[in-house]
């Protein structure tokens, strides 16, 4: 592992099946991740996937690459910016890839992530600390 190394690119579909089943797994049924006039009466511009749920696909180009989750030992960013999920088969296609920060004296190293909807970023200062 060297700074600079860029991890395998992956895009992802979202899906509103994908969003329900989220919802249930994290308890997290705000309507503005099911509910089309909700989302709209309150200024988005359709339903938006859980920023907990990009985070943590973000987290899979981490542990695929890894190939074992449990080196991975912190992620962490900021929602900057919503997935809007069309009620379509397709859903909305999310592209996420990473590239090794920096290495620490401790056996650990920074990943920076990227995530990407619509050609913009979706998530502030995607990171993670794996053990190398």
């Amino acid at each position: 592992m060297n700074v600079g190394d860029e991890l395998p690119a992956i895009e992802v579909r979202v899906t509103r099946e994908q969003l329900v089943r989220y919802a249930g797994a994290s308890l997290d049924f705000n309507p503005i991740h099911w509910n089309e006039a909700f989302a709209k009466d309150v200024g988005l511009p359709d339903v938006i996937a859980h920023g907990m749920l990009t985070m943590a696909l973000a987290g899979r180009v981490v542990t695929d690459w890894l190939g074992d989750p449990a080196r991975l030992i912190d992620l962490s960013a900021r929602f900057t910016r919503p997935v809007v999920v069309p009620n379509t088969p397709e859903g909305a296609l999310v592209e996420f890839s990473g590239k090794v920060g920096a290495l620490n004296d401790d056996g650990t190293a920074r990943i920076d992530l990227v995530a990407k909807f619509d050609g913009k970023t979706v998530l502030g200062k995607p990171q993670a600390l794996v053990r190398v």
